[in-house]
């Protein structure tokens, strides 16, 4: 067999289960050539934690399944590691607690060639066990995606996770993602930000949807608050990021995120005391809004590159 069209990349640190799930959905794609497609899994453990789970999973793939090990920790440094060794010309991402129903490749690859798209991306449903009831619908949605109703092109771009990339399009075919955002995230967002300023074109796939089920830390408001806040930072470091720095930018985001947050976060406070049931949703707008304005170093949360036991 030559070289793979589709290489499939699953990141991974220390989840199991999920990565099973995830690895397994990936197996049952239809509507796809199988010969024309590899998986390969990045573990980004400093022990290699995962290599004898994807052995096992190896063993019942209907396509060639490469283990990577990357013990430096870093959202970048597995997503680089895994794209150093992929052969495909196309890459599809899928995070380690993310399902993929049968159709999704097969959707991804339509729009892409429909739209002569250099990205694909497709919608994200947030999925919480039966056992979680405070703040549910408010957790679900946040562990979504939304987009538009019908399948066309965009003129912004969504997160890594459920997407199709040309390599060819890609700034360096090889390592496009920065190490500067190996510890808060948004390597993605620097690296289509880079892309659509390059030119190129970017797409959306209703159909190509996956579930994503959360790891039961992540459903409260201790993880999902923090987080928001570091969304909110992403268009103020973005301008800050950009060469030459677009200051007027970075301005402009921390003016509007100063009255975000005042405004919003009084309401919260008012709807926490009156116990109203969507306390939770007002409070992540005025993270975010407190985000854009707080946005620099000593402000950065560290969400990624955790050593083992860390």
């Amino acid at each position: 067999m030559g070289s793979p069209l589709v290489s499939l990349i699953i990141p991974t640190q220390r989840r199991r289960d999920g990565l099973i799930t995830a690895a397994l959905s990936t197996f049952r794609q239809a509507g796809v050539d199988l010969n024309e497609l590899e998986l390969v899994i990045v573990d980004n453990d400093q022990v290699d934690s995962a290599r004898a789970t994807v052995r096992a999973l190896a063993d019942e793939a209907p396509f060639p399944v490469t283990y990577v090990h990357e013990p430096e920790p870093g959202v970048a440094n597995a997503r680089n590691a895994a794209m150093a060794r992929a052969k495909g010309d196309l890459i599809a991402f899928l995070d380690d607690d993310e399902e993929a129903p049968e159709g999704w490749l097969a959707a991804l690859l339509a729009a892409m060639a429909r739209h002569q798209a250099d990205v694909v991306f497709g919608p994200v449903r947030g999925r919480a066990p039966e056992a979680v009831v405070a703040h549910r619908d408010y957790l679900e949605r946040f562990f979504s995606r939304e987009g538009p109703a019908e399948a066309g092109l965009l003129d912004h771009y969504y997160g890594c996770g459920c997407s199709l990339l040309r390599r060819a399009a890609l700034p360096d075919p090889k390592a496009p993602f920065s190490a500067i955002r190996n510890h808060i995230g948004g390597e993605d967002d620097l690296l289509f930000g880079q892309m659509k300023r390059d030119g190129a074109k970017f797409a959306w796939e209703p159909a190509a949807w996956v579930w994503e089920d959360p790891v039961p830390a992540r459903l409260t408001l201790g993880y999902t608050i923090p987080r928001a806040f570091a969304y909110g930072q992403g268009p103020a470091s973005a301008c800050a990021a950009a060469s030459p720095p677009d200051r007027l930018g970075v301005a402009g985001w921390m003016a509007q995120g100063l009255v975000q947050a005042a405004v919003f976060g009084a309401l919260a406070g008012f709807k926490w005391l009156i116990r109203a049931p969507d306390f939770a949703s007002t409070l992540d707008r005025a993270a975010r809004g407190l985000g854009k304005t707080l946005w620099w170093g000593p402000f950065k949360i560290h969400f990624y590159g955790l050593r083992a036991g860390a």
